[in-house]
């Protein structure tokens, strides 16, 4: 596995130094990193646009008419023995946040390749018939030596009275981020001479099928040291897992995450991103749905302090399993 894991990062820094294009993937766990410069005859199954950079032309895309999009979430009971299991955790001061994750039963007419066509998220990933991920979410982005993070931590229906408010002065949120902000920061450290908070939660709108969500982002900075030499994948691997869908402290919230999630997250919180030759550019997976041998499931989760309502953040779960569509006539549920 670190054979693996080295060879992919030599061949990501390789290419970095001679400014050589790469589009790359990387799971949650880092155990099936894949990478491919433009020309990878490999790339004819894959589909990719990441905040503008791609390999296909969307304008012969049909337009949608009705749809069905059904969820079958796990039930609250199943969710709460996990929840429990992440608190007793945070009571004994074994972490000061988890990310807390769970798949749900979807069904639809639309094929994957569908959902990739009319998702309107600035980055999107579809891995031959096996993933589609639409992400809101940047991990890092480099221009020059310039680093920048920009994670994203509490989520409110749109639809909430006042909800930008309301989700900006509570307190178990405020912790939250702060807590995020802070791991970011310690993160971009290990690979940035100076480190500072360019901007400290804001509002971000997330258009989904049936509502808008409001998400709280900040961003992170940083000067990468004048040795970096496109060393893209020893910084990956230095950084991941991210940490907005980990927690804090990372080692000991990785090992409560396991535990308590008890199935495979795959791709889904890894990393998507690419090298156009000058600047890199990368996002967190998740909006994500998978087939498995047929049957969909789409993954998500949200983070869990000792303060955490279950109730509330099962209903945030459920909340981000939804198509990042609008302007769609008549969906039908």
């Amino acid at each position: 596995m670190e054979d693996l894991k080295r060879n992919f990062a030599e061949k990501l820094n390789a290419w970095g130094k001679s400014k050589t294009p790469f589009v790359f993937l990387v799971d949650y766990r880092i155990e099936k990193p894949l990478a491919w410069t433009l020309d990878d005859e490999n790339l004819g199954d894959i589909r990719f646009n990441l905040n503008g950079f791609g390999n296909r032309d969307d304008v012969d895309i049909e337009p949608l008419s009705d749809f069905q999009f059904h969820k079958f979430p796990v039930s609250f009971e199943t969710y709460l023995a996990r929840f429990d299991y992440v608190v007793s955790n945070l009571k004994a001061g074994n972490s000061f946040l988890v990310n807390l994750s769970l798949p749900t039963d979807i069904t639809t007419n639309l094929s994957l390749a569908e959902i990739f066509d009319h998702s309107e998220a600035p980055y999107r990933f579809l891995y031959k018939d096996e993933f589609v991920c639409f992400s809101p979410e940047v991990f890092v982005k480099i221009k020059g030596n310039r680093i920048s993070s920009f994670p994203m931590k509490g989520t409110i229906d749109g639809s909430v009275a006042d909800a930008e408010n309301v989700i900006l002065s509570d307190s178990k949120e405020a912790a939250e981020h702060a807590t995020i902000v802070d791991l970011i920061r310690n993160d971009l450290s290990m690979v940035a001479e100076k480190v500072w908070v360019e901007k400290y939660r804001y509002i971000d709108r997330i258009q989904t099928n049936d509502k808008t969500l409001l998400q709280v982002s900040s961003e992170i900075a940083g000067i990468l040291p004048d040795d970096f030499d496109g060393k893209y994948g020893d910084l990956l691997l230095k950084m991941l897992p991210a940490g907005s869908i980990t927690g804090a402290p990372k080692p000991s919230t990785l090992k409560i995450i396991e535990e308590a999630e008890n199935y495979d997250r795959g791709y889904y919180t890894g990393v998507m991103g690419y090298f156009d030759g000058e600047n890199f550019e990368s996002a967190v997976m998740i909006r994500f749905i998978e087939n498995q041998n047929g049957k969909l499931v789409f993954k998500s989760g949200g983070g869990i302090t000792a303060q955490s309502n279950a109730r509330n953040e099962y209903q945030e779960l459920i909340d981000k399993v939804y198509l990042p569509f609008s302007h769609v006539p008549h969906i039908m549920f």
